[in-house]
């Protein structure tokens, strides 16, 4: 399995594997909504950035997307890991350790201060990965719409 920045020849299979992911979440997503995240990966101009987990064949079998943030209490740059989605058929094979592992050298390249992210409650499996590999922070996450 190879970790590396997603490509343009990519996005048929980073589609798949994004619908996969919000329909996990049982997110409504439209094309129009993937099309503009695919086109905020590819634009220098906008700060998220993806990883993608090739395996056998050329065959993506997880994603990621990554962003910096200002930490303006500890004066530091951190990076917030927003997406992680395994395909279903390469769970438990260490797909998604690779990929945090992939935005946490990322982010030592860059300074960044520490790699977040938050996930539902009820995601046991991507949680029992979680716990194995950085520690659950007291927070408790809000939003507030506009």
């Amino acid at each position: 399995m190879i970790i590396r920045p997603v490509l343009p020849e990519d996005r048929a299979q980073w589609d798949a594997l994004y619908r996969g992911y919000a329909g996990f979440y049982r997110v409504e997503q439209t094309e129009g909504m993937r099309d503009t995240v695919w086109s905020w990966l590819h634009d220098d101009s906008k700060e998220t950035c993806g990883l993608v987990a090739q395996g056998a064949g050329g065959r993506l079998v997880g994603l990621t997307q990554y962003r910096p943030f200002a930490r303006p209490l500890a004066a530091t740059t951190g990076c917030f890991l927003d997406d992680l989605f395994v395909a279903p058929e390469a769970r438990g094979q260490g797909v998604a350790e690779a990929l945090i592992d992939g935005v946490r050298a990322v982010a030592a390249d860059n300074g960044w201060s520490v790699v977040r992210w938050i996930t539902a409650e009820n995601n046991y499996r991507g949680r029992a990965v979680y716990d194995r590999v950085a520690t659950r922070t007291p927070w408790v996450t809000y939003d507030i719409k506009p």
